[in-house]
């Protein structure tokens, strides 16, 4: 596989509920390198870049709330197959369709509190990145 990077954020839910250790401790656990790390409050302008994909959705505006509703927590994760190796240890979008031993299987409980983000591609992941680390968040 080859050595790739991609965003995690870990959402306001993880840090409401103090879950920041554990799924630290899993995506190290699995072998990923954080490379970059930091506490941000994503703004409106942001968020709205970050998901322009479902700007038509009815369910954006509560999307947009919830990520202002507090701090996350955004990393840069590094190692082979990166994007796709950290989606599978996230588990499926969908709380209640993640399976048990991924981080959403076992920690989320809600459809829009689901604890985590990974980039869904690699060319996502870098413009994700370039949007939390340099001056976008």
């Amino acid at each position: 596989m080859e050595a790739q990077r991609t965003l995690v954020l870990l959402k306001p839910d993880c840090l409401k509920r103090r879950l920041v250790g554990d799924v630290i401790s899993r995506i190290e656990k699995k072998g990923f390198c954080i490379t970059d790390i930091k506490m941000l409050t994503l703004t409106e302008k942001c968020l709205r870049e970050h998901y322009s994909h479902i700007t038509g959705e009815p369910f954006f505006s509560r999307v947009m709330s919830y990520m202002m509703s507090g701090p996350v927590i955004a990393m840069v994760v590094e190692g082979d197959g990166a994007v796709q190796e950290m989606r599978k240890l996230i588990g499926a979008t969908k709380y209640t369709e993640a399976a048990p031993g991924t981080i959403r299987g076992d920690f989320a409980c809600g459809s829009n509190e689901n604890i985590i983000h990974g980039s869904d591609t690699p060319e996502n992941a870098e413009i994700e990145i370039k949007r939390m680390f340099d001056g976008g968040a």
